[in-house]
């Protein structure tokens, strides 16, 4: 109990919530070119020391409770310390979704904030890597990376992209591992599969989806997106469409006149499949049962994803963010991992589970998560944050990690 008294003293005597405000000015000062501006930066930094000292000095293990009370409201330390006596074990390497995870099109305007690219780079500094671990390109993903964090960051070797949502693990600074194709590990049946729908997947489809859609532009998956709008009307139908027609490409090149079992089967595996064939009137009159054995063993290997009015996916079910995430956390060299998983969707929620059934880690998501992502986070720690508030949970574990160093 002796670190609970500590927490509650360092509350209720010191004024935690100025110090961490003069704490936040100091960290996201813009770079400006203006010696008023810099002075009063200055006089902000030299306060924020000052009243850290109040702390340092009241403390036996002063520095750490300043860092604290700088970093984390009250109840954010106190579920770092709660966190840190269940598992006794501090976050060594940070696994994170992007897109309304980090950021938020509903929150944060899709840009990643410069609260959370701050307490990034302190996780960095730190010596925590990170792994970015997306479904988009590597592309797309080393731009924002980049941008966000710095090309130096980024280049130093604790920095690891999980691009595709496990197609392809990036890690610069690696040398022959900097990149790794997991696609390549894949039988040449597979294979054969997806480079034929591939080259068909939009050649092939019908006038109103070639006009409607596109490939994004994948390393491996085959995943069309909407010239819409993302979740809006017409987004919604095109990709409803765009399912289906990839069902029937996908059951025609496993097996001639495959289209109706690749319907019944990847309805019967996922209840939002079924519910957009049921709407179109395009749900087959047959059972599961009746698909030929080499056909479903085939299909056990592929994963086709839905995902509402923004993309519809072909991917390998051996191949996902899990697989990325092992590849990642071995190049980097973290062999006894106890990762923070943050996500909101059904790929990040293989991974929180992954961590959970190997005591391995913990788990947070946005509030707006997918149902079955939050139903898990509701049952193991209840990390849950607001939409756009990402930052809230890395305060917590950075907190975890600063406590969790007094042994």
């Amino acid at each position: 109990m002796e670190r609970y008294d500590a927490l509650y003293r360092l509350y209720d005597e010191f004024d935690a919530k100025t110090l961490r405000a003069y704490q936040d000015f100091v960290d996201v000062f813009p770079p400006v070119d203006s010696r008023v501006a810099l002075e009063h930066w200055q006089s902000a930094s030299d306060e924020l020391e000052r009243r850290k000292d109040e702390i340092r000095d009241g403390f036996d293990a002063g520095e750490t409770y300043a860092d604290v009370a700088a970093h984390a409201t009250r109840d954010q330390a106190f579920t770092a310390l709660d966190l840190y006596s269940k598992y006794g074990r501090s976050v060594n390497a940070l696994v994170l979704d992007v897109d309304e995870t980090l950021r938020s099109a509903g929150g944060t305007d899709n840009e990643i904030p410069r609260e959370v690219l701050n307490l990034l780079t302190e996780f960095h500094e730190k010596g925590v890597p990170i792994v970015v671990c997306t479904g988009q390109t590597l592309e797309n993903v080393k731009g924002f990376t980049i941008q966000g964090l710095g090309n130096e960051i980024v280049h130093s070797g604790t920095v690891s992209i999980v691009y595709e949502a496990g197609t392809g693990v990036f890690t610069p600074g690696h040398g022959a591992e900097t990149k790794r194709l997991l696609f390549e590990d894949l039988d040449d049946d597979i294979r054969d599969v997806f480079d034929t729908v591939r080259s068909q997947v939009l050649s092939s489809a019908p006038e109103e989806l070639r006009r409607g859609t596109h490939l994004q532009g994948n390393e491996f998956n085959i995943t069309m997106k909407p010239n819409f709008e993302t979740g809006s009307a017409k987004a919604v139908e095109v990709i409803d469409d765009a399912l289906v027609y990839q069902l029937d490409l996908l059951g025609e090149t496993v097996v001639e006149d495959g289209s109706e079992w690749a319907r019944t089967y990847y309805a019967h595996s996922d209840p939002e499949i079924r519910g957009v064939l049921e709407a179109q009137g395009g749900m087959p009159d047959a059972d599961v049962e009746a698909i030929p054995e080499d056909v479903r063993d085939t299909f056990d290997r592929i994963d086709v994803a839905y995902y509402e009015g923004d993309a519809a996916e072909i991917g390998s079910r051996e191949l996902n963010k899990v697989v990325g995430v092992e590849a990642a956390l071995d190049v980097l060299g973290v062999d006894d991992p106890f990762t923070l998983v943050m996500g909101d969707s059904k790929s990040d929620l293989r991974v929180m589970q992954w961590v959970d059934e190997n005591d391995c880690g913990i788990g947070a998501a946005p509030e707006h998560a997918s149902r079955d992502v939050l139903d898990h986070v509701v049952r193991t720690d209840e990390l849950i944050f607001d939409r756009g508030k990402a930052g809230d949970v890395l305060r917590t574990v950075y907190a975890l990690n600063r406590l969790g160093r007094l042994g």
